[in-house]
């Protein structure tokens, strides 16, 4: 092998990487069914925090969903953020839930919101504060669930956040569905069975007192979550993954809310592997473990990113073996293709089946091609400040 040998062997072990985590995460969260463990029947009282910046429409069937889970000492703290809508009046409107209003035009973003509302709480800590976003629902028996098991282990806990297709929805929503599937649901059930940490998806997460209200949230990084996975596991407080906790989301009707959307979770997942990455890896250094299992996580970068990043790579390496360079390269990164398509397809049989049709199977690399903008967009004007994503 020469040196250009040598470089091509490089790029097909960088890429194969992320192959080989994704398919390692998929086989193992697909091996066996998730097993629903009853409710606990005892938990310590809690505080739900709710950002929500002009979500007057959603907030109510959130409330109502939480409800139920409530015992006498849990606090529902409403935060209003920079609304110019009636979304604190509706949350006035329901018993037993406090409303606070920030009005900040300067800071803007899900991380000032909830520093607030931590701060709103620093009177009366509670043991638990469960971080709930104001247009998903809460499924029963999960606020309990995540309640235990962060006071427990006083450790942050994640429950399983799916998103759903609208009715009637377009196909390339299915497609999104079953992405944030494996995303959201596979990969970390794949990660809690190897006994690693988890990354946070904002929202359906609980965390002790002692490490939310010293955790860094006031800042308007676009996928804070994310953010606050990795400072969080830097500190030593890996989220651990509660698949029996469930809560869920529509996503948006129309098309360009929906692209809206990607286009934020997208750039803002790209933006942490930049700076996430490098800083799991130094701790790593340091023993931990955890911190380099995280990084591998964080290191896959969005699906389609991979799938066409890694396709167009291999069909090049491949020409390069058929005009006399070395082989190796193209069979490195070909098994590592064909072992991610081989854990996709059991996360699909175990957990997409319901949300991706067989029919729809035949569009994904048609929806994967339509995301490049998405992506050079990342290089040419990458988002860079928290937007709302309209919700219909």
């Amino acid at each position: 092998m020469d040196g250009l040998d040598y470089c091509a062997l490089a790029a097909a072990v960088v890429l194969a990487v992320p192959l080989l985590v994704l398919a390692v995460e998929c086989v193992v969260a697909s091996a066996r069914r998730v097993r629903p463990t009853p409710p606990p029947q005892g938990r310590v009282p809690c505080a739900v925090l709710i950002p929500a910046h002009n979500e007057e429409l959603g907030l109510g069937r959130t409330l109502d969903a939480l409800a139920p889970e409530l015992i006498p000492g849990d606090r529902v703290l409403v935060v209003a953020d920079n609304c110019t809508d009636r979304t604190a009046h509706v949350a006035r409107g329901r018993a037993n839930v406090e409303v606070v209003e920030r009005f900040d035009a300067t800071r803007r973003g899900k991380g000032y919101a909830l520093a607030f509302g931590v701060d709103v709480l620093r009177d009366q800590p509670p043991a638990v504060v469960v971080v709930l976003d104001a247009d998903c629902v809460i499924g029963p028996g999960s606020l309990a669930r995540l309640v235990v098991l962060a006071h427990e282990t006083q450790r942050p806990v994640q429950a399983a956040y799916r998103m759903d297709p609208p009715a009637g929805a377009k196909a390339e929503r299915g497609i999104a569905a079953f992405a944030f599937v494996v995303k959201n649901v596979v990969r970390p059930l794949g990660l809690k069975r190897l006994g690693q940490p988890c990354l946070l998806t904002g929202t359906g997460m609980a965390f002790p007192w002692p490490v939310i209200s010293a955790a860094k949230l006031g800042h308007g990084h676009i996928v804070e979550d994310m953010q606050l996975a990795v400072d969080l596991v830097v500190a030593g407080h890996g989220p651990r993954f509660a698949p029996d906790a469930a809560v869920s989301a529509e996503f948006p009707t129309a098309d360009a809310a929906a692209g809206g959307q990607r286009r934020r979770w997208e750039h803002g997942h790209l933006r942490v592997i930049r700076a996430g990455v490098p800083r799991l890896l130094a701790s790593a250094l340091k023993g931990r473990l955890s911190s380099l299992a995280l990084a591998l996580e964080l290191g896959v970068p969005p699906l389609s990113a991979l799938v066409l990043v890694a396709g167009a790579v291999l069909v090049a390496l491949t020409g390069y073996a058929v005009f006399g360079g070395s082989p190796w390269p193209a069979a490195v990164l070909g098994t590592a293709c064909s072992l991610a398509a081989l854990g996709l397809t059991a996360a699909w049989l175990r957990f997409g089946r319901s949300v991706l049709p067989v029919r729809t199977l035949l569009r994904v690399p048609l929806y994967a091609v339509r995301k490049v903008p998405l992506y050079l967009g990342f290089f040419t004007k990458p988002q860079a400040e928290w937007v709302r994503t309209e919700r219909v």
